[in-house]
């Protein structure tokens, strides 16, 4: 697998602080002294990342003021610190990564829906945002040359198995026969990856871009596997209450608009890049060279994907039930087919 366009080791680390240095519209600091829950107002937890680049598209460039929506945006660490909110109506809509947790809410009784999807995998192995990195060392002589050599060997996954990464590496395992169970995963945030690799804590990594390049700049490691062409473990969830709402559909239809600005080879626009750059605070070096993931222009849910996570999760025990929920009560595909354009 030749190695995708590389990025600087610094310029990784610069990305890294950035993501705490974030503008108000990440922080959801609202310097016009508005408040959540004020009409026309809506409560969008979020993460702060590139990954969601349709909900930053569409604010800059006006699509939710024209749908009449202000937003009023929170940051989260995680999809599932946000859960609770979500069901608690202090959030309106969450965008952000599925996770086993979400699950485990969902058949406790937990209620939202799964109204879209983000992130789409581009499945290029020259150009994916998520890779499989395995040490240099392994690869070099020969210890590891497929998937298959992975099996009891440690791999660190942001969030640990139970997370949007651990389902990305479950779906790469499966090219080589194996699951989340043949593995052992250690939870390591992005920017720990690289230096678990360097002193061999772990055998392999699921870093995002641009940490995957600085690692394979740096000659520690090498992508052996990316996620398959439509894979994604992120989406869009509105509460109970926020799907009945006036405002419910308008915001899907100025988020898709955000996605229809998106490239669909991964490669944007200079305002686009530009956009997430301010929103962000990240370098547009940086970004400019970090491969990204594609956006659907209807944002429709994939209950196919939610399917596969609920049985890789089943599988590896990282969700307490073992009767499959019925995906189609989750998901309301209803604001994507409504969406014009």
């Amino acid at each position: 697998m030749r190695r995708r366009t590389l990025l600087s080791l610094t310029a990784a680390t610069a990305l890294g602080g950035a993501l705490t240095a974030c503008g108000s519209a990440v922080t959801g600091e609202d310097s016009s002294g508005g408040s959540g829950g004020a009409a026309g107002t809506v409560r969008v937890g979020h993460l702060p990342s590139a990954l969601f680049a349709p909900l930053y598209v569409a604010d800059a460039m006006g699509y939710f003021e024209e749908e009449g929506v202000t937003l009023e945006l929170t940051p989260l660490k995680s999809g599932q610190d946000g859960v609770p909110m979500l069901s608690n109506d202090q959030l309106d809509v969450m965008v952000a990564g599925f996770s086993a947790g979400m699950f485990n809410a969902l058949e406790q009784g937990v209620a939202f829906k799964v109204v879209g999807s983000m992130g789409i995998s581009p499945g290029d192995p020259e150009n994916s945002p998520t890779a499989l990195e395995v040490r240099q060392d392994l690869l070099d002589d020969g210890t590891v040359s497929e998937i298959a050599d992975l099996k009891g060997r440690t791999i660190g996954v942001a969030g640990g198995p139970g997370a949007t990464g651990g389902y990305l590496l479950a779906a790469m395992l499966e090219e080589g026969g194996l699951t989340l169970n043949d593995v052992e995963i250690s939870n390591l945030a992005t920017p720990d990856q690289e230096p678990a690799l360097t002193n061999g804590s772990v055998d392999a990594a699921t870093p995002s871009a641009p940490f995957s390049s600085s690692i394979e700049e740096a000659g520690i490691a090498s992508p052996l596997a990316v996620p398959a062409k439509g894979t994604t473990g992120t989406g869009v969830m509105y509460s109970e209450t926020f799907v009945g709402a006036e405002q419910a559909q308008g915001f899907f239809t100025a988020l898709a608009k955000g996605a229809q600005e998106l490239s669909a080879d991964g490669k944007q626009t200079d305002e686009v890049y530009q956009i997430l750059a301010d929103t962000l605070g990240q370098d547009i070096e940086v970004l400019k060279a970090s491969p990204m993931y594609t956006y659907l222009p209807d944002l429709a849910p994939q209950a196919d994907q939610l399917e596969a996570m609920q049985a890789v999760w089943i599988d590896a025990e990282q969700i307490t039930y073992t009767e499959p929920l019925d995906i189609a009560g989750i998901v309301d595909a209803s604001f994507a087919e409504n969406t014009a354009g």
